[in-house]
């Protein structure tokens, strides 16, 4: 991932939630205008793999299922 989009992304872990949710909105929006080339299986594992870390890092940080 190129250094400029991790430092967006980083920016954006930092706004509020309401704030994330109104820029998060205006990305799809805008990404409607773009003809999406369909994902290969392995972007759509890597995705998924990454999302259920990321949930399992969350549950364990808020004391969840998963910090059991």
């Amino acid at each position: 991932m190129a250094t400029r989009v991790e430092n967006l992304l980083h920016s954006f872990e930092a706004l509020p939630e309401p704030d994330k949710r109104q820029l998060a909105t205006e990305i799809m929006r805008r990404c409607l205008r773009f003809e999406a080339l369909p994902l290969s299986d392995d972007d759509l594992v890597r995705n998924a793999e990454d999302r259920f870390l990321d949930l399992d890092r969350r549950e364990k940080e808020d004391g969840g299922p998963a910090a059991r």
